[in-house]
């Protein structure tokens, strides 16, 4: 049973932080040569992302939640309220 609800939008953030941190260890250990403003588009981007993600994630639970009624045979009824 799990205890809390999937966010697929922090899996994807930590995963373009990783990788960021990934680029950066390849360059700090030699492997390859890696200027120092690369860096900026792939968070940006993975953040980005990350958020949509999010938002999706949260719009498809709300809409999977969301209590179903059955339509009324007489048609919409008006707000009491207003």
């Amino acid at each position: 049973m799990l205890r809390h609800d999937v966010q697929p939008g922090r899996l994807v953030a930590g995963a373009f932080l990783t990788l960021a941190g990934v680029i950066y260890a390849g360059d700090a250990g030699g492997l390859w040569d890696t200027p120092w403003f690369v860096i900026v588009p792939v968070v940006t981007g993975g953040l980005c992302l990350a958020g949509a993600v999010g938002v999706l994630a949260r719009a498809v639970r709300r809409r999977r939640r969301a209590p179903r009624t059955a339509p009324d045979a007489d048609g919409p009824r008006a707000d009491p309220t207003g």
